[in-house]
């Protein structure tokens, strides 16, 4: 799973990267102020995580013993909830894409919670 993960961080930070680069140059004159500034924290949540993937990937190779694949989803589950519900709700308006937003956010807090847990047992 190592190198699932990791190609799964390459992955998404390629995406973060070319969504940044798109809404810096494309979104801010169709997005009003608050609506790109959502945007841009889904990027900025994506990337951070995108790197957290590859992190979760070195250390399910440094310390084998710990099962960090819960870890891995979270991480993905919360880039796809979290960051896919503030892009869309930044492009199409919605406001109640708001209330799905958190449950990405614990998916992250979990990961971090369980990478720790793991880690250290």
């Amino acid at each position: 799973m190592d190198r699932f993960f990791f190609s799964a961080g390459a992955i998404a930070a390629f995406i973060a990267v070319a969504l940044g680069a798109f809404g810096a140059h494309s979104l801010r004159t169709k997005l009003t102020p608050e609506m790109l500034n959502i945007f841009e924290v889904g990027v900025r949540y994506q990337m951070y995580h995108a790197l957290g993937l590859i992190a979760v990937a070195w250390a399910t190779s440094k310390w084998p013993q710990a099962n960090l694949n819960a870890v891995g989803w979270c991480f993905i589950a919360g880039i796809v909830i979290f960051s896919g519900s503030l892009y869309l709700l930044s492009a199409t308006g919605m406001r109640w894409l708001g209330a799905i937003t958190p449950i990405g956010g614990l998916a992250f807090l979990a990961g971090w919670a369980i990478l720790v847990w793991s880690i250290n047992r």
